[in-house]
């Protein structure tokens, strides 16, 4: 790493956040529907990258080296799989009619006016026992824009609400990344963690059913064209098996297979050739956010080389001395792994590189290792579950059609869980009951 803090390192993101987002505002003001699609989110990233690698032509290490290490990251490189993956999965399962056939079976079991709080639950669930945003919506996604349209709820709504579903397992689920990235940097027991965190979650998410379910009460959809009950199979294998807790890589491989193997046998005219093309198309569909998620690995590992998320960890840690008390800390620890998600873009690595500096926060103002290790993971999630160039945001809008800015703002469930965490923060709830319950009788 860097051996000196630098605020210049973070000026390539801000740079493809003007160039981004400017573009789209200015495209969107003038008239053009699809505004944010003028200037693609992979080439907005380019000129940023060019001047991160600008920066860090004095440094130990060749800047090449470090965008080409970012970009082929473990992390990075798993989700770029769960793109394509996910991408083939929803091409083949459209193209044999499993989508309709799902929707059937989900509006019996689901009536229209509860859609949205169904959805919401069922993402849940599985991302609670998956552990992984990403497996979660590339799961329910697809189900999702199906029962939207056939009960005529707004598509960006109801992907919206699977994202925050999403988000709730992966800060909650104790076999999350950021879980235990969380309690491993705070030295933090897991059940400590989940007890304080739970606390907040669990109210967040019931004031988020409580609103979808007010939000839409049934309207007029398009009904989904007749299909086999089987063709659904390969939907339901792949939630059984997500719930099940098998790896995510592993589940949509089976979903593809069983997809195709379905199509072969009950389709008319369907060929292996068909298949094939299929699974290719969907490859496809996936290339912008895949390309962008590797640029965006690229791009925040020069950062981090060069000492701009150790400029942010050092401006956080500035800002919080001298003010003693509870508040001060937890609420620097917040603010810490917010920022650092919204610099990386990935809330484990958010949480990774942050954790030392918050157990150092943590410690001097005395909160406990459970308590901001629930900080840390929260706060990273309400920000992955929203910022427009997240992994979530993007295959969601992916797999929808959907700018990713139209999907941001309904992600309910993150906004309510910031507002719960911030209020948990300010009135110390549930960090008094917790002691409570721990002091002897």
């Amino acid at each position: 790493m860097h051996d000196r803090p630098s605020a210049r390192a973070l000026l390539p993101l801000a740079l493809f956040l003007l160039l981004f987002f400017g573009a789209g505002l200015y495209f969107s003001l003038h008239g053009e529907a699809m505004g944010f699609y003028k200037l693609r989110a992979p080439v907005a990233i380019l000129p940023a990258i060019a001047l991160a690698l600008a920066f860090g032509r004095r440094g130990r290490r060749a800047p090449a080296d470090t965008l080409l290490a970012g970009m082929g990251e473990p992390n990075v490189m798993l989700m770029c799989l769960i793109f394509l993956l996910a991408g083939a999965f929803a091409r083949v399962s459209r193209a044999i009619g499993g989508v309709d056939a799902a929707v059937y079976l989900g509006l019996a079991v689901i009536p229209p006016g509860l859609v949205l709080p169904g959805l919401f639950a069922v993402a849940a669930l599985v991302s609670l026992a998956m552990g992984t945003s990403m497996g979660t919506i590339a799961a329910v996604a697809p189900i999702a824009l199906g029962l939207a349209r056939a009960a005529g709820v707004d598509v960006a709504l109801a992907m919206g609400t699977v994202v925050g579903g999403a988000m709730f397992g992966d800060n909650l689920s104790v076999i999350s990344d950021t879980t235990i990235a969380a309690t491993r940097t705070q030295g933090a027991a897991m059940r400590d963690k989940f007890r304080e965190n739970v606390w907040i979650a669990a109210p967040a998410a019931l004031a988020t059913l409580a609103l979808l379910a007010a939000m839409h009460a049934g309207g007029a959809g398009a009904a989904p064209a007749p299909a086999p009950a089987a063709l659904a199979l390969p939907y339901l294998v792949v939630l059984a098996l997500a719930v099940a807790g098998v790896d995510v890589l592993a589940v949509l491989a089976l979903g593809i297979a069983l997809a195709g193997a379905l199509g072969l046998a009950l389709k008319p005219g369907y060929a292996f050739a068909t298949l094939a093309g299929d699974i290719y198309a969907g490859f496809e569909s996936m290339v912008e956010i895949t390309l962008l998620s590797m640029l965006v690995g690229g791009l925040g590992a020069l950062m981090r080389e060069q000492g701009g998320l150790a400029w942010l960890a050092q401006a956080v840690a500035r800002l919080t001395r001298g003010r003693e008390g509870r508040r001060a800390g937890e609420l620097g620890i917040g603010a810490l792994g917010a920022l650092a998600d919204v610099f990386t873009a990935n809330n484990t690595v958010a949480v990774l590189i942050t954790g030392p500096v918050a157990k150092e926060l943590a410690e001097r103002h005395g909160i406990r290792p459970g308590r901001s290790a629930s900080l840390l993971d929260t706060f990273t999630c309400v920000l992955q579950g929203v910022l427009p160039y997240g992994a979530q945001i993007l295959l969601a809008g992916s797999i929808a059609g959907l700018s990713p800015l139209a999907l941001a703002g309904h992600v309910h469930y993150c906004w309510m869980l910031g507002l719960a965490t911030l209020a948990g923060i300010a009135f110390g709830w549930p960090q008094r009951r917790a002691a409570a319950a721990a002091e002897p009788a």
